[in-house]
């Protein structure tokens, strides 16, 4: 009998070698590193254990009612809750709702479940709570009698005190509990008897949370809780299904309450409601909806009753903005399309249908503007001026001091013509980019130069990029003023009175100089030290004092002006611009074009 033991106790063992190596066999690597130290931990733990195994060593995986068991619960009933941890298979919030974008205009109201209604509870009694079957009151009796005790309210309402009897006390709010029971009691002992009486514990009832709310189910509170409490712990009403206006409080079958989440957002009105153990709160499904877009304070999705559906009532839960002069509202009629756009005022009787859309518009044509005043002037800088205001008509009314404001080279700074600039330059970058990244390659050579060049080119477009241009009108020439017409915004810039030329750009000492009459642009740029190596020394860039711009260059030995005044005048700068390298570049007009349009937009040489 041992020989035959000992025989299927090692064609056992072969057996399990053979399945093992199957097995490991057919794992990865990873698996196969996995098993090492699973194999290595379990040598590590069983090495201090006896050789000696008898079935009386092997530890039983049952145990007795009330016993205490530390080993694993594989298998084994779970006592405690799970704490949101789901079982495998159990449906989640993930796969119960399909994913969906984010409402661009949410509910009304939807903040409120994002509150602390759940976490941020008092833990204290609650004065108004009624007293329920279950919760445990002391009570304490001294003088001619001694007595004391905790009761507990039995499942009629009742507490027993002896030589007294049962007293009801069930629906008693917890602040009277003290006189309602003291009462009793004196009934009977009428003197020389103190009565002391305090509520210990209040009883939580079962509530269950159903309709479209994102957990559904059976949750546990205070009778005194609120019905946003009990929709917190389910989650929060379903934005897209659960109605914020008809929340039901059901008892029996029979509805006891109705909560208005409108109601208590705007007025803070919210049911009272004692519950108990059995009620139902129920979200009905959502009625009629109104999506309120931009213009307004309130831009939301408005769920309104069918008597609601107007212009008035939209008006006063959306709040339009204080400019806000018109509404267009669009849905659908007969199966047909709707708009209209209409005033504020004719809004409100509008009848609505669910489903419009409706958006509010300032549509107030601007009938007074600002204009700014900068430089050298005397008064106020802001000046609120009537629409179709031109230029003559406003500088009657600025003060300057004519041997301080040069009032003969005023110009114009217009953020509309900022913004063409800006557009100009971005447009002629954009073309920049296009010529060099699209350029043809003919050879490997030609490649890695080309590469240098488009990192070269890069460089110089993103600063270009950041230059931003002025904006700046020449409304005079030769102390002539035309009357424009003025814009909203615009700056009107009266120069001060100077004696000095601005050079700057590619010279080697940028400055500025005393004007002399006798000198010339080349004279100027001698006293800045000269040109630099990357000069553009034939093509120089003249801004007058006005705004306007004007280009000189070396003609046979004399200064030649693109704007036929060849005379330079205090206030005026010259800036040298950059050389473009033509062995480097191969866009080179493109460069060209655009240095000279941030230098004439923004009066900057950009390097």
């Amino acid at each position: 009998m041992k020989f035959n033991m000992q025989r299927m106790l090692a064609g056992l063992t072969v057996l399990l070698f053979c399945t093992t190596s199957f097995h490991v066999g057919a794992q990865s690597v990873e698996q196969l590193e996995q098993l090492r130290q699973q194999a290595s931990q379990s040598n590590g733990s069983s090495a201090g254990a006896t050789n000696n195994v008898t079935p009386l060593s092997i530890q039983s995986q049952r145990t007795l009612p009330g016993g205490s068991n530390t080993s694993s619960s594989v298998g084994q009933y779970a006592t405690q809750p799970r704490n949101g941890v789901t079982l495998p298979g159990e449906p989640t919030i993930s796969t119960v709702f399909p994913t969906q974008q984010a409402m661009e205009n949410p509910p009304f109201a939807a903040n409120l479940f994002i509150g602390g209604f759940e976490s941020e509870r008092s833990s204290g009694l609650n004065d108004n709570y009624s007293i329920a079957p279950g919760d445990k009151i002391s009570i304490w009796i001294w003088g001619a009698v001694n007595y004391s005790s905790v009761v507990t309210v039995d499942n009629q309402g009742n507490i027993f005190i002896p030589n007294i009897g049962p007293i009801q006390i069930a629906n008693t709010p917890a602040g009277s509990v003290n006189q309602t029971v003291t009462q009793k009691i004196r009934q009977v002992y009428t003197n020389d008897v103190n009565v002391y009486v305090n509520l210990l514990t209040s009883t939580p009832v079962s509530i269950y949370v159903s309709g479209p709310v994102l957990r559904p189910g059976q949750y546990a509170g205070l009778a005194s809780d609120s019905v946003l409490y009990y929709l917190k712990r389910a989650g929060g009403v379903d934005f897209r299904r659960g109605s914020f206006r008809q929340i039901d409080v059901i008892r029996n079958g029979n509805i006891i309450a109705t909560a208005d989440l409108y109601a208590f957002f705007r007025d803070g009105k919210l049911p009272g409601v004692s519950f108990k153990d059995g009620d139902t709160i129920l979200v009905r499904p959502i009625g009629n909806t109104i999506v309120v877009g931009t213009g307004a304070r309130n831009s939301f999705t408005f769920e309104f009753s069918q008597e609601e559906l107007n212009g008035g009532v939209v008006n006063y839960f959306a709040r339009p903005g204080e400019f806000a002069s018109h509404a267009s509202v669009a849905g659908v009629r007969e199966g047909k399309q709707f708009a209209r756009y209409l005033t504020i005022e004719e809004f409100e009787a509008l009848p609505l249908q669910p489903g419009d859309a409706v958006e509010y518009v300032a549509d107030n044509e601007p009938q007074i503007y600002r204009i700014n005043v900068a430089g050298a002037f005397a008064g106020a800088s802001q000046l609120m001026v009537d629409k179709g205001t031109r230029l003559l008509d406003i500088l009657d009314h600025i003060e300057a001091d004519t041997t301080l404001s040069d009032t003969q080279n005023i110009f114009l700074l217009r953020e509309s013509v900022a913004e063409k600039q800006k557009e100009i330059i971005e447009q002629g970058l954009q073309r920049l980019e296009r010529s060099m990244y699209t350029a043809p390659i003919s050879s490997t050579g030609e490649g890695a130069i080309r590469a240098q060049e488009a990192q070269l080119v890069a460089d110089f477009i993103t600063r270009a990029r950041q230059v931003e241009p002025q904006g700046r009108v020449v409304v005079s020439e030769n102390g002539d003023i035309a009357n424009i017409l003025l814009e909203p915004n615009d700056t009107i810039v009266i120069p001060e009175v100077t004696d000095l030329i601005h050079i700057g750009g590619e010279v080697m000492l940028p400055q500025s100089v005393v004007f002399n009459p006798d000198a010339t642009t080349e004279d100027y740029i001698a006293w800045a030290g000269g040109f630099t190596e990357r000069a553009e020394d034939e093509r120089i860039l003249v801004i007058r004092k006005n705004g306007n711009v004007a280009f000189t260059q070396l003609n046979e030995g004399s200064l030649l002006f693109s704007d036929n005044n060849p005379h330079l005048a205090p206030g005026d700068q010259i800036i040298v611009l950059p050389a473009i390298d033509t062995k480097l570049l191969q866009a080179v007009k493109d460069i060209t074009q655009i240095v000279y349009q941030i230098a004439v937009a923004a009066n900057v040489a950009t390097n």
